[in-house]
Parts: structure tokens; C-alpha cells; sequence
């Protein structure tokens, strides 16, 4: 075990698990885990723990949940733990009277190539942008969000057909990887941060019912990463109009056809086995969505009991 090094853990969900499990299978000597409160969540609002608690309880870790990071009581029993070093991934900002503490500082795993989609939803942003590059970064937490000192960075490709989900999953392995290495370059002592450069073009903000819904007016390109870059989760939406009825859906997965047409944007023409929409470069061929009221679907399933009008259209 590494028990020179104590280190306390701050994450919440399961992307931040796998950062946790590397250490522990390096032996890292884990002194306390941070977490968010327990919260109702789902249909039924039950009380769910964090998928971080859940895998810590497991392996008998200290676990804190503080509702507030500026209580005078956790941020004692915080020092008390005497961490040489804090690590952070997927949590929430955090005040500078808990990243300063440790000797070592408190560093933090970002899915992206910093300076580049700084904010809350790097993995998404990258995709629905429509770029071919993304990866990992960790660097020293300071004042404001995502823009301290730059440790290591890791690249990877995001493939054409990739959706959130998939890019979510190979980042966060690439993840904990990279936090291994980098407790080695911070104990090696034969390092210098990297400042990051200014960079405001590509940000990542929180994702929300506005910046989620398909505009029918935009090419096809732009539709088509729009859908994969908010699959599975929160889903990029949309209007249907049909038999005199407008219902939200959700669209999961689709496929480009560029053809030449002189349909109205937004026109869905359907068959007995297809869903086309009609878009600025040809036609978004829709392959996985949900109705309102309806489950998850791929679109032979759906058209077995389910037709469209000659009027149907998406707003």
C-alpha cells in the first residue's frame, strides 16, 4: 500500500467510481471520501446514495456527505484527516478554504483537452459541436471553474457513429488512468504546471431543456451530432405534429441521408418500416426514439402500432 500518501477522494457519479477504483487497485491510501448528499431521484422519488457511496460503502471507506462545504464542523473533521493530497472528479466547485489544505493541492480530472470545453457537460459539448478529438485533463484546482494549472492530458479519437454514452465510458477509464499517473508525476517532485491559455470559444455549459431541442432549421450535420451528443442522457427533443396533435418526443439515434428535396424542413415522411424528416441537406432518418406517454423504441417497433399522418411534421 501506498500508505505515505493520504489521500481523500470527491466524486459523485459513476463516472467518478472508476477514478476511485484505479486507485484503490494501486493500493493508494484512501483516508476519506467526499460525496453528495443522498437525493430523491426517478419516478417514484426515492432516496438514492450516490454511485460513488454505494462502491465506497462496498470497500469499507470513510464516507462524508456534507450538505454544506463551508460547514465550520466538516471542514474540521476534514482537517483532521491530514490528506497530503485531495483528488476530484465530478463534483461540484469547491470553496478555497478545502482545495488549499492539502500540501500536495487538490487536483481535479476534466473530460476534455483544457483549455477547451470548460464547464458541466465537456463529453456532450464535444460531440454535438461535431469534433473528431476529445480527452482527459487533470490539473490543480484555484479559484474559478476548470481553469487552473494543466498536469497531463490525454487524446483520444471520437469516432463518426459515437454517442455520448459510448465517449462517456472510454473517458472515464482513460480517466483513471491518467489520475495514477499523475500522483506519480506530483510525488516525483520533477514537474511544472502548465498555465492554461485564455479560451472562451468552446465551453460546455449545463445542458437544459433550450439548449437540448432539435431545430429543424439547421443542416444535417448539425441535427444528426445534436443527437448523438445528448444520447442516452438528457436526449435531444422535439415537437411532433400529428393527427392535429403536438407531442414532445426524443430522439435517440439516426442516420444521415443526404438527398436533394424540396420539402418543407421539419416534413416526416413515413412508411411502413421508416421515419425520414426532411432537413436542410437531405433526410434525418430516425432509427430510436420515444414518444411522450410511450417507452424507448427503434422505429419498426413503433410503426407497428403507430401512423403518421400526410400533415406530420417535427417543430
Amino acid at each position: 500500500m501506498n500508505a505515505e500518501l493520504r489521500i481523500i477522494f470527491m466524486g459523485t457519479p459513476e463516472f467518478a467510481v472508476t477514478s476511485l477504483k484505479e486507485l484503490l487497485r494501486a493500493k493508494h491510501n484512501i483516508v476519506g471520501v467526499i460525496t453528495a448528499p443522498d437525493r430523491p431521484a426517478g419516478r417514484g422519488r426515492k432516496i438514492r446514495q450516490p454511485a460513488v457511496k454505494t462502491y465506497s460503502i462496498q470497500h469499507d471507506l470513510n464516507i462524508m456527505q456534507p450538505p454544506n462545504l463551508k460547514d465550520p464542523v466538516f471542514l474540521n473533521q476534514l482537517k483532521e484527516l491530514n490528506a497530503d493530497l485531495q483528488i476530484v472528479v465530478a463534483f461540484r466547485m469547491l470553496p478555497e478554504s478545502i482545495w488549499s489544505m492539502p500540501k500536495m493541492g487538490t487536483f481535479n480530472l476534466h473530460a476534455s483537452l483544457l483549455p477547451e470545453y470548460r464547464g458541466a457537460a465537456p463529453i456532450n459539448w464535444a460531440i454535438i459541436n461535431g469534433e473528431t478529438k476529445t480527452g482527459v485533463t487533470t490539473f490543480f484546482i484555484n479559484d474559478k471553474i476548470d481553469t487552473g494549472s494543466i498536469l497531463l492530458q490525454e487524446q483520444t479519437d471520437i469516432l463518426p457513429d459515437m454517442d455520448v454514452g459510448a465517449l462517456h465510458d472510454k473517458l472515464m477509464i482513460m480517466g483513471g488512468i491518467l489520475i495514477i499517473k499523475t500522483i506519480e508525476l506530483i510525488q516525483s517532485k520533477d514537474f511544472e504546471p502548465v498555465d492554461q491559455p485564455v479560451n472562451d470559444n468552446k465551453i460546455a455549459p449545463k445542458l437544459n431543456k433550450d439548449n437540448s431541442k432539435i431545430v429543424w432549421t439547421d443542416s444535417l450535420n448539425d441535427i444528426y451530432n445534436k443527437i448523438r451528443g445528448l444520447c442516452p442522457y438528457p436526449g435531444a427533443w422535439t415537437f411532433v405534429y400529428n393527427k392535429n396533435e403536438k407531442i414532445e418526443a426524443k430522439i435517440y439515434k439516426s442516420e444521415k441521408i443526404i438527398e436533394d428535396h424540396n420539402l418543407a424542413f421539419g416534413k416526416i415522411v413515413a412508411g411502413k418500416k421508416e421515419i425520414k424528416v426532411a432537413v436542410k441537406d437531405g433526410f434525418l432518418k430516425i432509427l430510436n426514439l420515444k414518444l411522450a406517454g410511450k417507452r424507448r423504441m427503434d422505429t419498426q417497433s413503433l410503426l407497428n402500432g403507430y401512423t403518421f399522418d400526410k400533415e406530420s411534421k417535427m417543430l
